[in-house]
């Protein structure tokens, strides 16, 4: 209701066909000390300070701004610096080469930045922005002046590119042919406002992209990275990826992708190895809107693991690069018919996606979860065939347990996704069932068997192993510890002197010869298999 009553209030067509803006709807962007401040600063700077770009965009829109962004002639970060000084904020130089600055103050955030090269008044320096519906201003010398609004005073919306009207029609448009050229960086973040803001980009701009793609290789990994991450973290995701890759960015930003294009896969498939992969980031989209329509009964756990952290964009990047590694692994097995194989696809596609990681400069963390999704997202079809067959062990559950931990819920969801986007004459009838029906049991195994062991104090630790087995300290002692404490939620009832036995065992089959106590000769690990 109060988006609507926004939004009437401020697309107030005047009659030159000009947009303004309420003055008192602006004055909320402000507290009062940050009004004064301006003004007291603004004494000793030209006049001419604008609202503008996202700011613009998001008024019409009837939202409520993240930030301020001001425009001002020259000096944008002797406004920033000024402003932390007096109230007491923090200062971000934003950009080496640009003469802007952030001020985080009581938890506002006011961006300044000066005209951009060559410009010399508003509406030049408008036209050198990205979009059309960020190429928008606004002046608010008289707000900034006085502190307090007119009754029923307005501001128009300076808008030399038809921003406003894009605003209204939902339209991703550029300012110019030379704003990719400007900052090749545009050709991302076409497709980023397109996924936030939910809007279709004009099908000039696409062919812009299109013929400029090559640009985006001159643009830091850093920066690329960030762009990429926000389409991700949208909802719009699997949209602007088809988009990227239809213009060819796609495959200039990440290369290893563009093999997987016309690739045939196993009648389990319907779609090529690319589409495949598009085909479950979309399908992961839909299973993240409602979990529990995909896993019964499980709607807690999964909505719970999705809202920790970045487990969110970590899953959908997983769907997109989970079979990044088929095409290095492709094979065709004559002994069966000539069915093409893709052996190993997910241990070589983890290995394939941290290079692409690393290139692109991601976190350690963002890499290491989404790597071992996708050296995992093979495992709960392997359970799935073995439960098929009255193959499926205790064993086999603790080790994906061990190995995914707390993600297990991802790694299902991921599943999950995969199966939905195969839909070939050969794949597995009810697989969707099955893998919510395997989470169930993987459920069971964690509460009764993980849980249950390691909020229990150790049988054994690294201590014991130096003074009882007389082994060095070393990359072993993990293995090792690792190694027991699996055995102990395989079995439950298992004494110090079994672990000793087991730790052993194990130290000997890795080459490093321990003490054998008195308390643990004639105790065999076979005493637990008969328990």
């Amino acid at each position: 209701m109060r988006e609507k009553t926004i939004r009437s209030c401020i697309l107030h067509p005047m009659n030159d066909q000009r947009i303004s803006i309420s003055c008192e709807r602006i004055r909320t962007l402000f507290s009062p000390e940050l009004l004064d401040v301006l003004a007291v600063i603004a004494r000793d700077q030209p006049a001419g300070i604008y609202l503008a770009g996202g700011t613009i965009r998001d008024l019409l829109l009837g939202r409520q701004p993240a930030d301020v962004d001001l425009t001002v002639a020259c000096h944008g970060k002797a406004w920033a610096y000024e402003l932390a000084r007096r109230t007491g904020g923090s200062f971000v130089e934003l950009g080496r080469e640009e003469d802007a600055g952030r001020v985080v103050f009581q938890g506002e955030t006011v961006d300044f930045s000066s005209f951009r090269a060559g410009a010399v008044n508003i509406d030049q320096e408008l036209v050198k922005r990205d979009l059309t519906i960020n190429g928008l201003g606004l002046c608010i010398d008289a707000l900034i002046g006085r502190g307090a609004c007119v009754e029923n005073e307005e501001f128009t919306i300076i808008d030399p590119r038809d921003g406003v009207q894009d605003v209204r029609d939902g339209v991703i448009r550029l300012c110019s042919r030379q704003s990719i050229v400007d900052d090749p960086l545009r050709l991302l973040r076409v497709f980023r406002f397109a996924a936030s803001l939910g809007f279709r980009v004009a099908d000039a701009t696409l062919a812009e992209v299109e013929g400029r793609r090559q640009l985006i290789t001159g643009v830091a990994p850093e920066r690329i990275a960030h762009e990429l991450d926000l389409i991700m973290g949208s909802d719009r995701a699997y949209k602007s990826f088809v988009l990227m890759a239809e213009t060819g960015l796609l495959f200039e930003i990440i290369p290893e992708l563009l093999p997987g294009v016309g690739m045939e896969q196993p009648a389990s498939h319907h779609l090529d190895v690319f589409e495949h992969l598009l085909e479950t980031l979309r399908q992961m989209e839909r299973i993240q809107k409602d979990p529990g329509n995909f896993f019964p009964g499980n709607s807690h756990a999964m909505e719970s693991w999705l809202e920790q952290g970045r487990h969110r964009q970590q899953l959908k990047w997983a769907s997109l690069f989970h079979d990044v590694g088929k095409p290095a692994t492709y094979g065709i097995n004559e002994t069966k018919g000539g069915r093409i194989t893709f052996y190993n696809h997910d241990l070589q596609g983890a290995d394939l996606f941290s290079s692409i990681a690393r290139r692109l400069r991601w976190s350690g963390e963002d890499t290491k979860t989404v790597a071992s999704l996708i050296a995992a997202h093979m495992r709960p079809f392997f359970l799935a065939n073995n439960q098929r067959q009255g193959k499926l062990t205790l064993k086999a559950c603790l080790r994906l347990a061990s190995f995914l931990g707390n993600n297990l819920p991802g790694l299902f969801m991921l599943a999950m996704a995969d199966a939905l986007a195969g839909k070939g004459e050969g794949s597995p009838e009810k697989i969707e069932q099955e893998v919510a029906g395997l989470f169930n049991r993987m459920q069971q195994v964690w509460q009764e068997h993980v849980t249950l062991v390691r909020e229990s104090p150790p049988l054994i630790t690294g201590r014991d192993l130096i003074n009882e087995l007389g082994l060095e300290p070393g990359p072993i002692f993990r293995r090792i510890l690792g190694r027991v404490e699996e055995a102990q939620m395989e079995h439950r009832s298992m004494t110090r002197a079994q672990a000793l036995a087991l730790a052993a065992d194990f130290a000997i089959a890795q080459k490093t010869e321990p003490r054998r106590p008195a308390e643990i000769k004639g105790t065999s690990t076979e005493e637990m298999d008969r328990e």
